[in-house]
């Protein structure tokens, strides 16, 4: 029985259909889907970059917050703050568009020498997969669940270390311990760099 050309049209059209992909879709460009993909966690990568050191000089300030008149507090901790929102603005931005630009030669180049079409296209079904999906978009906020509900639970073991820390770290350095006042006889050398921290920052 010879087909209908109907029948042989529709065939024809099914199998140009399914073979569109795997013509238009060479390494390269497999490689360029799959970053594209992957963009969202290059842009935190470089925000986490650009944040760390910030948060590290939150911390020290805080430590140095003690020395600061009480009066003064409040427009020094603003200042601190504006300054904090300022370089954000500015060292975010440039992190993320630099990684981005960045991720071909890095990661799609590793992409590229260590697999193959068919396992690129298995990567991209993997993270195209709606499940995926809302996995990663749940990430962050488990990770922020996890760490609040960690530094809860223990925060009465390592508060105690800290300050043992703290308290050999100014002996070691030759100051007073954190909190007291600097010797009567040497004003001059009160302790600029000895930790403490604001009343209430620690619970």
């Amino acid at each position: 029985m010879i087909p209908s050309p109907r029948i042989l049209a529709c065939a024809a059209l099914a199998l140009a259909t399914a073979a569109t992909p795997v013509l238009a879709q060479s390494k390269k460009e497999l490689v360029t889907k799959l970053l594209a993909l992957q963009q969202p966690g290059v842009e935190q990568l470089a925000r986490t970059i650009a944040e760390r050191p910030a948060a590290e000089m939150t911390m020290a300030a805080r430590q140095y917050m003690q020395n600061v008149p009480a009066e003064k507090r409040e427009s020094v901790v603003k200042a601190i703050d504006a300054d904090l929102k300022k370089y954000a603005d500015e060292a975010i931005p440039l992190l993320r568009d630099r990684a981005i630009a960045l991720s071909p030669s890095m990661i799609g180049a590793e992409l590229e020498s260590n697999f193959n079409e068919a396992e690129l296209k298995q990567l991209i079904n993997w993270f195209e997969s709606p499940v995926i999906r809302r996995y990663n978009q749940l990430i962050p906020g488990m990770q922020r669940s996890l760490s609040e509900k960690l530094v809860e639970e223990t925060r009465g073991q390592i508060e105690p270390k800290l300050k043992t820390l703290e308290s050999s770290m100014a002996r070691n350095l030759g100051l007073p311990p954190p909190g007291s006042a600097a010797p009567a006889q040497a004003p001059a050398q009160a302790p600029a760099g000895a930790a403490g921290t604001l009343p209430g920052n620690r619970k």
